[in-house]
């Protein structure tokens, strides 16, 4: 076991190497590489990438978890739901690639899942079946899981090919009898407004879920 690693610096570790160097470059050679020791002493507290990843989104989902309990059920549902979409995005935000963590992982606190069992309470009280209330939360986290993998790569690509979103050179890449397309496109704001709009759009169908 190598001198001084645990579980705690081995995650925190791989959220720096997640940092600067992305998803693809995270691997568990890269990783004990930044901690200075060999892999074999890794396995010892992860088996292999997958449970890597799994205690990652742990540390991000125990972050929103804490950030959540601040949260009072007199809002309603749906204000509830929207602060937890607002809180999971932020998050993901906080890390390189944080969203794509987060996707096929399996959370290794109890702690953590049991959080689920207030805001399940919060909504069966407020009329959703149990069923409902479950595929609520799972919607708005998929939906926080797309829109910012989408966000943040494309603002890495931004960064890396200035011009790459270019409305101007995009206009003439289509040519004529596309007006409606080309308005539609310059009607794009920025990242958090439209997330929020979004997120609107799907709290309005859970809620007209709610009301049939």
């Amino acid at each position: 076991m190598g001198k001084g690693i645990n579980k705690d610096r081995i995650v925190a570790a791989a959220l720096d190497l997640l940092n600067d160097k992305g998803m693809d470059a995270l691997t568990v050679r890269a990783l004990a590489a930044r901690l200075d020791v060999q892999a074999p002493a890794l396995y010892w507290h992860v088996r292999n990438k997958q449970e890597l990843l799994d205690e990652m989104s742990t540390f991000v989902m125990r972050r929103v978890t804490d950030a959540l309990s601040a949260v009072s059920p007199d809002a309603g549902w749906r204000a509830n739901l929207a602060d937890y979409g607002q809180v999971l995005r932020t998050e993901y935000l906080g890390y390189r690639d944080g969203a794509r963590i987060f996707s096929g992982t399996r959370l290794s606190d109890p702690d953590v899942v049991k959080a689920k069992e207030t805001w399940l309470a919060r909504f069966v009280e407020a009329g959703f079946t149990l069923a409902d209330a479950d595929d609520a939360l799972d919607v708005v986290t998929a939906f926080v899981v797309g829109f910012v993998i989408e966000e943040q790569e494309r603002v890495r690509s931004e960064e890396t090919t200035p011009g790459r979103y270019s409305l101007a050179e995009r206009d003439a890449w289509l040519g004529e009898g596309a007006d409606l397309v080309k308005a539609a496109g310059r009607l794009r704001d920025d990242h958090h407004t439209r997330f929020t709009r979004h997120l609107d759009v799907v709290l309005d169908g859970l809620a007209a879920r709610q009301q049939r």
